[in-house]
């Protein structure tokens, strides 16, 4: 973890005499100010700080430790400073976190158009679906598909992502096509391992429905179910932008149209707004306006659990 963010935290800890007044005051989760002091006790290899329901205060390790701190933020202060305003335009290395069908669909699009904008910055794009430790993979931002977000974490929505079921021509000719949700027990249904493996939630009518479902292929990469059910290999919940060109040309079919998949937000995912380069500042406002042209619902407009 950066030392310096860190003594900028101890310190406010000291001066606001408490972790959520200190969060609060650098824009930072109380989880994430938790974190930088446990990593300062580490490193110090004592106890800091004395804590009590009610009160505050530092150790002897803490004296120290704190005096140190002071010093080496008066330090970063004095350094010299570019004030050149060319030097505030977006540069150095982003890491970004995507999962492969979000990345194919538009993000790789988007990305080359923000680059192609601002030539001094390069991404590091990480593909994979798993939600990653922002801070201990060294991720400047997550683009996630959910309806629940870790609330320990910021989370600025770009869109949203309606699914739809769908199948192959060839598995509903050989298979009766399903004319409710509750015929989905008798179909060989296609399961995404980290989210909906065994139950799928939809609206109808303006209520929820929860249906169970089952096949004999599950994947942690929404694309490999996709080309499964081109295959004919079964029913499968895909995202719209990810479907849709195989269902205009026929090569998939959309099946139950009047029962909603449950909604799923796009979201960029950080760790801390304090002091955050140009370079993600401007991404994320690029990507807020790439989201809306490409047709995605407009940002905001999903509002997941502990967001």
């Amino acid at each position: 973890m950066d030392r310096l963010i860190a003594a900028r935290v101890f310190v406010a800890i000291n001066e606001r005499r408490s972790l959520i007044a200190a969060a609060d005051s650098l824009a930072m989760s109380r989880a994430m100010v938790t974190r930088y002091l446990a990593q300062m006790e580490a490193w110090a290899g004592a106890r800091l700080l004395h804590r009590t329901t009610r009160s505050l205060s530092l150790t002897a390790a803490g004296e120290e430790t704190l005096q140190r701190c002071r010093r080496l933020l008066e330090v970063a202060e004095q350094m010299p400073v570019n004030v050149d305003a060319g030097n505030d335009a977006p540069h150095g290395i982003v890491r970004i976190a995507c999962s492969q069908s979000l990345a194919q669909a538009t993000l790789a699009h988007a990305l080359a158009e923000y680059l192609r904008r601002h030539p001094r910055v390069s991404v590091d794009l990480q593909i994979g679906n798993q939600a990653v430790h922002l801070i201990d993979e060294r991720i400047d931002l997550a683009i996630r598909i959910t309806h629940q977000l870790d609330p320990n974490l910021i989370a600025r929505p770009l869109g949203a992502c309606p699914s739809v079921l769908c199948a192959s021509p060839a598995y509903l000719d050989a298979h009766a096509v399903p004319l409710t949700v509750d015929d989905l027990a008798a179909h060989n249904c296609l399961t995404y391992s980290y989210f909906g493996k065994s139950l799928w939630q939809f609206e109808y009518g303006g209520e929820p429905r929860n249906v169970p479902v089952s096949g004999n292929l599950s994947a942690n990469e929404s694309v490999v179910l996709l080309q499964a059910a081109l295959a004919g290999a079964g029913i499968a919940m895909q995202p719209v932008f990810s479907a849709a060109p195989f269902i205009a040309d026929g090569r998939l079919i959309a099946l139950l149209p009047e029962y909603r998949p449950l909604a799923l937000g796009i979201f960029a995912v950080y760790a801390s707004r304090a002091h955050q380069p140009a370079s993600v500042r401007t991404l994320l406002d690029f990507l807020v306006d790439w989201f809306v042209q490409e047709g995605l619902a407009p940002a905001g407009t999903v509002s997941p659990s502990g967001a």
